[in-house]
């Protein structure tokens, strides 16, 4: 299916003409603090970025490991809602062009409201939403709105998904595919592209759609690794343990930013 996102098309297009991955770090909105959030995100910018995953804060986050878990956790104790995000995502879009993917649950998203949630999106400048738990035959009611707003759905595949799920997933995704490089929840897991890189192939020669791969990459060695085999590389716990760690906001920009520049140095397949 054809991206609906300019910008994510037109970043995928830019990247493999310098012979680049995307890296696509994430962060949980509202850990520590929406404001710190925010600077984060503008820091990662600066270091190389070229697509930023906002995540939905969510009490029963099932495919989260336990360091986004609590990122989630603090998120909502500081009162961070899906208004919350969809506003960050509007002061971001007036300081950047850089695409704009929410990663979140069907929960808050269908309480919101599929339409709205849809218009708000594209009224705040965002590009495309992942649901971690719409199942592909159940997404059309928010693939469906997202389509009107010009905005792409992203699916998730992973090493157990059947043939028949993958020609479903392919036939209903744009902007582009989210492969789970490893079973299970998310976290740091010794990720290894060799034995992912046929799984990768498989789905590539279904696809004209770019293929990124993240749950578990933590270190810029994985990251380029993976970075060999795919059009994106995505990061998220390790970012939100940095966070996690750090004494103070200011230390958790500087840490968030330090990691994503090395991230994306990994990611420049010319220059490794």
């Amino acid at each position: 299916m054809k991206s609906h996102s300019r910008r994510l098309r037109d970043c995928f297009r830019r990247l493999k003409k310098s012979n680049e991955a995307a890296l696509i770090p994430f962060l949980m909105v509202g850990d520590p603090d929406l404001a710190t959030t925010e600077e984060m995100a503008l820091a990662m910018v600066d270091e190389g970025a070229d697509i930023l995953e906002l995540g939905v804060p969510f009490s029963d986050p099932m495919a989260d490991g336990p360091v986004l878990q609590r990122a989630a956790e603090r998120s909502l104790a500081g009162g961070t809602n899906l208004m919350a995000v969809l506003d960050l995502v509007s002061r971001l879009r007036a300081k950047t062009e850089i695409p704009i993917v929410l990663f979140g649950y069907a929960n808050p998203f269908l309480q919101f409201g599929a339409e709205a949630l849809a218009s708000a999106l594209a009224a705040a400048g965002g590009d495309a939403i992942l649901c971690v738990d719409a199942p592909v035959d159940e997404a059309d009611q928010l693939r469906i709105p997202l389509a009107d707003n010009g905005l792409d759905m992203i699916f998730l595949l992973a090493p157990t998904s059947t043939k028949d799920r993958i020609r479903r997933v392919l036939k209903s995704a744009s902007g582009f595919v989210y492969f789970v490089s490893v079973a299970g929840v998310t976290g740091d897991k010794q990720v290894q592209a060799d034995p992912i890189a046929a799984l990768v192939g498989q789905i590539r020669a279904e696809t004209k759609l770019p293929i990124g791969v993240g749950f578990g990459i933590s270190t810029p060695q994985e990251a380029a690794s993976v970075a060999a085999i795919s059009d994106a590389v995505i990061v998220g716990s390790k970012f939100s343990t940095l966070i996690e760690a750090a004494a103070d906001p200011t230390q958790a920009v500087a840490a968030v930013a330090a990691l994503c520049g090395d991230l994306k140095k990994a990611t420049r397949r010319a220059s490794t």
